[in-house]
């Protein structure tokens, strides 16, 4: 198996690979067209892998790991950007047979642009949406190798933050992208327990802002409801849009 850990770079050669790679996504994507992401798909995602595999690890992730990779994108990730799944091997399970499947949260870089905050990801300050999902994906990729050599990961880790350092010149695993929380509460004051009123079926509706997500869950007290809280209360949940609220 290739030592994909041998690996040492210099932050130049790190910043110039990851522009080669920002570059030559720009030129090769059918969805992705400049430093923004307003849509992007399945495909970005392998093509991505693709190219930091030539462009950074000469094909050697192929070369290291018999089984398949898989990708994919997700709407419903609202704290982690993206997350890495690893088939471990069990009795009966071939080494083709194992999977690393790299899911990317689609909104962290579509709503990158939503508030004006410092945007950091692995310790680098990023500037566009493009910029932090390449490292965002850099960071699963570390998950990935250490997948392969060892068959568990953990980015709290020392071994982890040391591949991350050598290879793409990370200093932190965690990122400071805005979540759906913190885009309620800056562009419409809103946070959970407060009390809300919206629209249904033409009337006014009073509730608790119970969660944010893509979308509002707010509590409504009915005596009906299949939802109770300690003290007996029973409610209704709606899912209610963040700009349909008061």
């Amino acid at each position: 198996m290739p030592n994909l850990f041998e690996i040492t770079r210099s932050p130049g050669e790190i910043l110039a690979r990851r522009t080669y790679v920002f570059d030559r996504l720009i030129m090769a994507s059918p969805y992705i067209s400049s430093d923004a992401i307003t849509s992007i798909s399945t495909a970005d995602v392998q093509l991505m892998f693709e190219l930091y595999d030539e462009i950074f690890f000469d094909h050697r992730i192929k070369q290291a790991f018999p089984g398949q990779m898989k990708f994919s994108l997700s709407r419903r990730l609202t704290k982690s950007a993206a997350k890495t799944f690893y088939t471990r091997a069990t009795g009966g399970i071939m080494a083709a047979e194992k999977t690393i499947e790299i899911r990317m949260g689609v909104d962290f870089f579509i709503k990158y642009d939503e508030i004006e905050t410092t945007k950091a990801v692995c310790g680098i300050t990023t500037t566009c949406p493009l910029e932090a999902f390449l490292l965002v994906f850099e960071h699963e990729l570390c998950h990935a190798l250490e997948f392969i050599h060892f068959e568990s990961s953990n980015c709290r880790g020392r071994r982890f933050k040391m591949i991350a350092k050598k290879i793409f010149g990370h200093t932190e695993s965690y990122h400071e992208l805005p979540t759906p929380r913190e885009i309620a509460q800056a562009k419409y004051g809103l946070n959970i327990g407060d009390q809300v009123t919206f629209k249904y079926i033409g009337k006014r509706v009073e509730g608790i802002l119970y969660n944010i997500n893509k979308r509002a869950t707010v509590i409504v007290r009915d005596r009906n409801g299949a939802f109770t809280d300690c003290q007996g209360n029973r409610y209704v949940k709606y899912y209610v849009p963040l700009d349909s609220l008061e």
